[in-house]
This record gives structure tokens, sequence and C-alpha cells, in this order.
């Protein structure tokens, strides 16, 4: 089959099911068509270029395998986005897990004269107090309280509602502060 280089709404339902049986030039039309759609909603959700890339090309290998479970051809472009959104978002985790986070905390426990010596805490502490804490918990944290998301942006990258983050939040700086001595 030649590449296509034209556009039709009519092409698109026979190129779904030729790419679907292993058509490479079908799906490489599919690719023409889309891809740019893809990438601008990346680069807004993302705020990155380079991440917004890596994210269609990931949601480019998700859909060769998966184009034949495309039910309704007419809305294949909100599938193809929703999965490079998917892929966009997958990778903001990512990175925001293995980014190098500064915490500033009192380097000891000594403190002047009139002060109360359980006011502050030591990085120790702190970072046993965390390391206690399963991975959804530190990254709830680490989103508020270093990256300064509120309670809605954590819901939309978690999946949790708004209330539930709140009060999943106020749990945990309960149990931490009881753990570390000033609850």
């Amino acid at each position: 089959m030649a590449v296509i280089t034209s556009r039709t709404a009519d092409d698109i339902p026979g190129m779904i099911v030729a790419a679907a049986a292993g058509d490479t030039d079908a799906f490489a039309f599919l690719v023409n068509a889309y891809h740019e759609d893809m990438r601008r909603v990346c680069v807004v959700v993302t705020g990155d270029e380079g991440i917004a890339e890596e994210a269609v090309a990931s949601a480019w290998a998700i859909a060769w395998r998966k184009i034949g479970s495309v039910r309704d051809p007419s809305r294949v472009c909100a599938w193809l986005v929703s999965v490079s959104v998917n892929e966009a978002r997958q990778l903001l985790r990512a990175r925001k897990r293995h980014s190098v986070v500064e915490i500033q905390v009192h380097a000891t426990r000594e403190h002047g004269v009139g002060q109360d010596p359980g006011a502050g805490i030591d990085a120790i502490d702190l970072r046993n107090a965390l390391a206690r804490l399963d991975q959804a918990d530190r990254t709830l944290l680490a989103m508020r309280y270093l990256a300064g998301f509120n309670a809605a942006e954590i819901a939309d990258v978690t999946g949790r509602s708004a209330s539930g983050t709140r009060a999943r939040l106020a749990r945990l700086l309960h149990r931490l502060e009881k753990e570390l001595g000033d609850g």
C-alpha cells in the first residue's frame, strides 16, 4: 500500500482496520494525521517539549498494539490524545518521584536558653518518619508541601478526590506530628 498523504474523514475507518491488521502504511497515515494534535496537547500538559515528544512516542507504541480496540473511528483522535496525555502524566510522575528534593530542618536539637527543646526536629528523625510512610503517602506530602500543589491539583495527578486528598493529608500530618513528638 502506498503512503497516503491527504486525510479525509472517510479514510479513517479503513485506515484503523488496516492498521489493526498490521498495515504499517495505514498506521503511518494515522501518525501523520494525528501526531501534531497529540504533541500540542502534551506540550500544554507537561510544559516541556522534550517530555511531550517522549509521551507521544510512547503513546504511538501503545496505539500500534491497541488500535484494534478503537470502537468508534470518529473518536480516534480523542482516543489517541487521551493515550498521549496519560503517557505524559506518567512521565511527569516518574520525574517527580526521581527528582532530588532538599528538606531544610534543624540540624540538631540544640536550642538556646528559654527555647523548648522539643520545638525542633532533626533531619534524621524526619527522614526516618518519612521512610516509615508508604510511597503513595510520601508522594502526597511531597506534592503538597514541596511542590506546592493544592488538593485539587494533587487529586488530578493521583486520581483521588480533592476532599479525600485533604483528609489523607490531614491524617498524615497528624501521624507525623505524633511520631515526631510535636502533637
